[in-house]
């Protein structure tokens, strides 16, 4: 009886639905983090330049260290890990509670960042392991529980912190041990394939590597980290500022802005949703062509429209726009298919780091022109995704090797 290969033990889709509610818990606690910042402010009397050091210092450790920690991970997979990222944010959000200066808040957030910066890299490699070959459908379904989770965070924060106050973070640390307990059948998932591969019983797994020299996989992946950036600087004016440019514009109430801003990002959970899938079966070249450059003309047309159709076009464009991450990522791991976890926090990061800031360069020129300017500047950046062209159309040939854990 032939003996199986990991490729062909299919698709774990609970493994992979585990993995997208561990994204879920974990977006939601670092963006319920970052809403509670105002809350910090008044009870601390800090100010803002003091906060914009926390904010950093957050940033530095959730974005920075992902690339560190994957390649960690990539030679030495341990089953552990994930549980170990949950146990530094929970302890993070433990001592944010109780901070009574700024030094406790910023080692609070160091925590806190340190989680997200193991969570994020190990869940998308272990995505990848549990995908069975359909590498775009498990990323999306990976993705879309961040996208989720990073959209109840600040509803959270409104509605358990903001009335009550800092202490009640503690809250937070509660929701963290029942998101620790979640992880236990990914554990034993990935501690039997590392018992099986360690002792003979599984087969090596073949590698897809790409038919490219090592110049044009580098220059590749140079070409994606354009794409990331032109991403992330454009759904940054629409995540940061989207609801203040509604107001400003059109005398929106704060409440009803909002409920704007849910619609887009209910699209973007949609468009993350879709991309991968889409990626599987038609080429991920064209998936990030059509993402990113594709968004031009609507985000071109938004600054100069009514208010049902400025509601419309983002809407799309969050459908759009938000289908190229995990097209993006996954073409970059078949690029380098043994540095799964490296490129997995390479983009992370990336995309955390280009988002913070970002956001901080945007507010700052909001501040000394407008929105609507920030708006008419920043709808040329999905133009960048016009450099997709330079990405060859690949074809992976099995080569057998390493599985990709190793």
């Amino acid at each position: 009886m032939k003996t199986p290969t990991y490729a062909a033990t299919g698709t774990s889709i609970s493994v992979l639905l585990y993995l997208s509610l561990a994204h879920l818990f974990n977006d939601a606690f670092q963006s319920s983090v970052t809403a509670v910042y105002p809350v910090i402010k008044d009870n601390l009397s800090l100010t803002f330049g003091q906060i914009g050091l926390i904010v950093l210092t957050y940033q530095l450790c959730a974005s920075v260290l992902q690339p560190v920690f994957g390649v960690l991970f990539d030679r030495h997979p341990k089953a552990w890990y994930l549980s170990a990222g949950t146990v530094s944010t929970m302890t993070g959000l433990l001592i944010l509670a109780f901070a009574g200066s700024m030094y406790g808040v910023m080692c609070a957030v160091v925590f806190v960042g340190l989680g997200s910066s193991v969570i994020h890299p190990e869940a998308s490699r272990l995505t990848h392991v549990a995908s069975g070959g359909r590498h775009g459908l498990a990323q999306s379904i990976f993705q879309v529980g961040g996208n989720f989770g990073g959209s109840i965070g600040p509803l959270l924060a409104a509605v358990i912190v903001a009335p009550y106050g800092q202490r009640y973070i503690a809250v937070f640390a509660g929701i963290a041990v029942i998101s620790l307990l979640t992880k236990t059948p990914i554990i034993r998932w990935y501690r039997e394939k590392i018992q099986l591969m360690r002792s003979g019983a599984v087969k090596k797994a073949l590698i897809h590597r790409v038919r490219l020299s090592k110049k044009k996989i580098y220059f590749s992946l140079a070409v994606l980290l354009v794409l990331i950036f032109s991403k992330q600087v454009y759904l940054a004016s629409l995540s940061s500022f989207y609801t203040f440019y509604l107001i400003e514009k059109f005398g929106l109430t704060t409440q009803q802005s909002q409920l704007f801003l849910f619609a887009v990002l209910f699209a973007s959970a949609v468009g993350t949703l879709l991309g991968g899938p889409i990626g599987d079966r038609f080429g991920r070249k064209y998936v990030i062509w059509i993402s990113i450059f594709g968004t031009a003309p609507f985000s071109l047309l938004m600054p100069h429209v009514s208010l049902a159709w400025t509601c419309a076009l983002s809407v799309v464009i969050g459908v759009v726009l938000s289908s190229a991450f995990s097209a993006i990522l996954v073409y970059a791991q078949e690029l380098l298919p043994t540095r799964i976890g490296l490129i997995s926090g390479l983009f992370f990061g990336l995309a955390f780091g280009i988002a913070g800031v970002a956001a901080a360069v945007l507010g700052s020129l909001a501040d000394a022109t407008s929105l609507s300017y920030v708006y008419k500047l920043c709808s040329f950046m999905p133009l960048l995704g016009a450099v997709a062209v330079f990405l060859p159309n690949v074809k992976p040939m099995k080569v057998k090797g390493l599985d990709a854990n190793e």
